[in-house]
């Protein structure tokens, strides 16, 4: 069920971005008076195809949802009618067919205008920044955070959630300067903990930012109630039910949810003896035998329950922050402006060797991300398709032939001569650019497979 909820999510997210690109070549092409032959969201074999229109344009849902396209009335690809042939694209002004191409990554970025200017509207809930544990020696410690310190500014950047400290840090670990955060200690006092240029450098490789700052979020103390037991699992074997509260492992007290998952994950197929406390039934003990499983490379214990869902628990590590109309507007422009410039520059850096490859995200990365989010409840699910869709317009504004940059780039060459690229030129650049984009899927496929390999 979760393999294909993580598909059924990913194409979904693939489908609403990709309508939203193509969608973008399509409007502006009718809108400047070129004739739209087909819309097709998917390639190969149609799955579903009708007509509609005074031109009759063909839309089409594909068989490969890895893309789309719009086809437009062009004597490059066949003949053209006389009486048709000022809505031809190749017979449009320089400025039409450029505004035509910019179009589809123009939307993408305008998709997530409209996501993150909903989500500021609606209200953007976040784990409030509260440090939960410093480890001695490390580049937290040394910089003086304690436990219990909540961030509010991250530089000049304020952080009303983790994910705004992140965001934070990870644009700081580029810029080379120290850094100065603004925290509340537990004592109410407003305090700055600087940390030097050298130990944040390069941190926005980093897969786990905070751990190799040597900071971890403060949660709540979850109590070791089973809320869910997985059929065929050992913890059914075990006869564990829901609503037992674990107090106990092989004699030592087990306090939170937590300790719990980290004794079962490091007994993988070892017997653990179980105290548990049964709501009128009193103290019973158990025993059972983790199942072994692959995580990360590593082989851990597993013993298929879920713990106990306590809303209250979070109400006081939960913030929500919403705004009105116009103020949500601005922070959506700012936030598409921001996420925008930090891909640039990610990219930016990779091409230099200064960032690594692990930066990538390939389609198994994405596609787990999509499920995951999906998970979470809507507003991040539309994190995640604003975020996506921002990289989706970066990427195809990358100078790149076959790209819409790289029609662009042609454009550029045609306005500088005065005259197009000849079709010679265009298809030597298409080859190379196809080579270029394979080279780049397969790379984001290695980093997608190492990962998962660990």
């Amino acid at each position: 069920m979760d393999m294909l909820f993580t598909i059924a999510s990913f194409l979904v997210a693939l489908a609403i971005l990709i309508t939203v690109h193509e969608f973008g070549h399509f409007w502006v092409a009718r809108k400047l008076g070129v004739k739209v032959l087909r819309f097709s969201i998917g390639f190969g074999r149609p799955l579903l195809s009708w007509r509609r229109g005074p031109d009759q344009t063909e839309y089409v849902v594909a068989a490969i949802p890895l893309g789309g396209y719009v086809k437009m009335l062009d004597e490059r690809e066949e003949a053209v009618p006389e009486a048709e042939l000022d809505r031809a694209f190749n017979r449009q002004a320089l400025w039409k067919r450029s505004s035509i191409v910019v179009a589809g990554p123009l939307f993408n970025l305008l998709f997530a205008v409209l996501a993150y200017w909903g989500i500021f509207m609606a209200g953007d809930t976040g784990l409030r920044p509260i440090v939960g544990t410093v480890e001695p020696e490390s580049v937290a410690a040394e910089a003086g955070f304690r436990p219990g310190d909540e961030l509010l500014a991250v530089g000049e950047r304020p952080a009303q959630s983790w994910e705004n400290a992140l965001l934070a840090l990870t644009v700081a670990s580029m810029d080379g300067n120290d850094l100065v955060v603004q925290v509340r200690d537990e004592s109410n006092q407003l305090r700055d903990r600087l940390i030097p240029r050298e130990s944040i450098a390069g941190l926005s490789d980093e897969p786990d930012l905070l751990g190799r700052l040597g900071v971890t979020p403060r949660r709540p103390t979850i109590p070791a109630v089973i809320g869910e037991i997985l059929p065929g699992e050992p913890a059914e074997r075990a006869g564990l039910q829901v609503g037992d509260r674990v107090i106990a492992a092989d004699g030592a007290p087990i306090g939170s949810w937590r300790e719990l998952v980290e004794l079962v994950r490091e007994r993988p197929e070892t017997p653990i003896t179980l105290d548990i406390e049964r709501p009128d039934a009193g103290i019973q003990r158990l025993e059972l035998i983790p199942r072994a499983m692959d995580a990360d490379g590593r082989t851990v214990g597993r013993i298929g329950a879920g713990v106990e869902a306590r809303e209250d628990l979070m109400e006081d590590y939960l913030v929500r922050v919403s705004h009105g109309p116009i103020e949500s507007l601005g922070l959506a422009v700012d936030k598409t402006y921001e996420m925008s410039a930090l891909m640039l520059r990610v990219m930016g850096r990779m091409l230099i060797g200064e960032a690594s490859i692990h930066n990538l995200s390939g389609p198994i990365s994405i596609a787990e991300t999509a499920g995951r989010t999906a998970s979470y409840g809507l507003d991040s699910f539309v994190k995640f398709l604003a975020v996506v869709s921002i990289s989706l317009g970066i990427l195809n504004l990358l100078p790149i032939p076959v790209l819409d940059g790289g029609h662009l780039m042609f454009y550029l060459v045609e306005w500088i001569k005065g005259s197009p690229v000849s079709e010679e030129a265009m298809l030597q650049g298409q080859k190379v650019g196809f080579l270029l984009l394979a080279a780049l899927m397969t790379l984001a496929f290695y980093v997608d497979l190492s990962r998962l390999l660990g």
